[in-house]
């Protein structure tokens, strides 16, 4: 073979590492029955959400993944989850689900809170990474946003003390605070993550977040070899605009933390890309990691034009958690090889593909 040739090779070796494409070393080691076929619980939700949880199943079938999915209708509306849908997640511990539209103002509470509160799902994790194949202005983004799920604003406790005049409350617990730096700091020591940033505004509220800074520090004690810092909220927001690459995982409040995580999922690439889930010590939910836009709009489902990329990708952490590894690589690499090769495209990312066509194309990238 003439230097041409060997520089092609190279060059192909080089981009099948860059996107994913290179085999293991070393395979993953089942237990005894780990191949079990398991129910998953899925919810389509509302607006574009049964167009990329269909998505999901048509890939899942394509991979002859060992999932079954038992699917409840739940919609934003709603009063309350149905309990037969509660009880299904309890039953199968994992669920997928796309998104669920919360009715601006009036009487109707967000049933994603509730199903966080029920579930007791205490942990939200969302994954802002660049893809290669996706341009955006600032490279070598890779962050972790964890962010507490049942206090703080969205504690729920509102009301009108005198006409014109309402109260909510912001409660912050030890006990809360204190897990959820325990779960940042676990997640990355088990994933060779190197630092950890603490999101607060406890130069203002100096209890409420005082008590969360206090936790994390306690915590951060324990774990010498990853890096801690403390960032006010504000400065966090300026500095994930200006220079995001800076940050690794990010422990967050409630509230901030949606804020900061819409936030890196929008530097990185867009929201449409962006894995997550929400987790607590017996049950997880998975799904588009940042929150903004996971319902879509009228022009989307009509035109059947969302991205299934965020929950396709949402699905592969599902296997991984299901300890599924093989399946979730092959996933995220033939997602990863579709994005790079740029042919197939949603709306959100500069194309007009339909859901469908990436689909298709995310299905002929399998091996």
């Amino acid at each position: 073979m003439g230097m041409g040739g060997r520089r092609v090779v190279q060059q192909a070796m080089m981009k099948m590492k860059q996107v994913g494409g290179s085999r293991r070393s070393v395979t993953y080691m089942p237990r005894p029955g780990d191949g079990a076929p398991r129910t998953v619980t899925l919810i389509p939700g509302d607006g574009i959400g049964p167009l990329v949880t269909n998505a999901v199943e048509q890939v899942m079938e394509a991979m002859h993944a060992p999932i079954y999915f038992e699917k409840y209708e739940v919609h934003g509306d709603m009063r309350r989850v149905p309990e037969e849908v509660l009880d299904s997640i309890r039953k199968n511990k994992v669920c997928l689900k796309g998104g669920l539209r919360t009715p601006m103002g009036g009487g109707v509470s967000s049933l994603n809170v509730q199903l966080r509160k029920d579930l007791d799902l205490y942990a939200s994790l969302v994954n802002c990474f660049n893809l290669p194949g996706l341009p955006t202005r600032h490279h070598n983004v890779d962050i972790v946003v964890i962010r507490e799920n049942t206090e703080g604003e969205y504690s729920g406790l509102e009301h009108e003390v005198v006409p014109g005049v309402v109260e909510s409350l912001k409660v912050m617990s030890k006990f809360c605070s204190e897990r959820i730096a325990k779960y940042a700091f676990e997640y990355a020591y088990l994933n060779n993550r190197k630092k950890v940033s603490a999101v607060h505004k406890a130069n203002i509220m100096k209890l409420a977040d005082g008590l969360f800074l206090e936790s994390c520090r306690q915590v951060a004690t324990k774990y010498p070899g990853i890096k801690y810092n403390e960032i006010i909220v504000d400065n966090c927001c300026m500095q994930l605009v200006s220079k995001p690459e800076q940050f690794d995982v990010m422990v967050t409040p409630n509230l901030y933390g949606n804020l900061v995580a819409n936030t890196a999922a929008g530097i990185a690439g867009g929201t449409g890309v962006m894995p997550g889930g929400n987790v607590g010590a017996d049950h997880a939910v998975f799904e588009q990691g940042a929150s903004a836009g996971n319902v879509g709009n009228e022009m989307m489902v009509e035109q059947r034009k969302a991205n299934p990329v965020a929950l396709l990708l949402s699905s592969a952490m599902m296997l991984r958690h299901l300890q599924f590894p093989s399946f979730a690589d092959r996933l995220e690499t033939a997602v990863k090889r579709v994005i790079s090769e740029g042919k197939c495209k949603a709306i959100d990312l500069g194309g007009d593909s339909t859901t469908q066509e990436i689909v298709d194309a995310v299905i002929a990238k399998l091996h």
